[in-house]
């Protein structure tokens, strides 16, 4: 005994899903790369304001009576953007998880891969500026 042919009511209904669930997936995407350029902006601009500022310090052109304020203010950014990316990687992990068991979405990982990539870059930079260790 066959299976009777699908109506085409049907038919069209699963490719609608099928594709509902692919722009869902394309801007769990999206939203992610956008806290991964984010991450990196917070953590490049907190760098800049860190390596700047010392070497203002060093050479004598900025006084203060707060020397380390450049070094927290420059930690305090590299650690946002650091958490920026790690929070867009969990998120874009649950929404295509989420997706993948409903709905058969093949999982991506280039978000994965990147946001993991500017949060170890972050996380590294991090680190290194409160063991004092001058990479650059």
């Amino acid at each position: 005994m066959s299976q009777p042919e699908p109506k085409l009511g049907d038919v069209l209904a699963q490719k609608r899903t099928d594709l509902a669930a692919d722009r869902t997936l394309w801007a769990a995407e999206r939203t992610s790369m956008a806290w991964v350029r984010t991450g990196l902006s917070m953590i490049g601009f907190g760098f800049t304001i860190y390596k700047v500022l010392q070497a203002m310090l060093k050479e004598g052109i900025m006084l203060t009576p707060r020397p380390q304020g450049a070094k927290y203010l420059g930690l305090f950014l590299i650690g946002l953007g650091t958490l920026s990316a790690l929070m867009g990687s969990l998120d874009f992990w649950q929404v295509a998880k989420s997706l993948h068991k409903q709905f058969g979405t093949k999982l991506k990982k280039f978000p994965l891969v990147m946001s993991s990539l500017i949060f170890m870059l972050g996380l590294w930079l991090f680190v290194s500026i409160i063991l004092k260790a001058e990479l650059f």
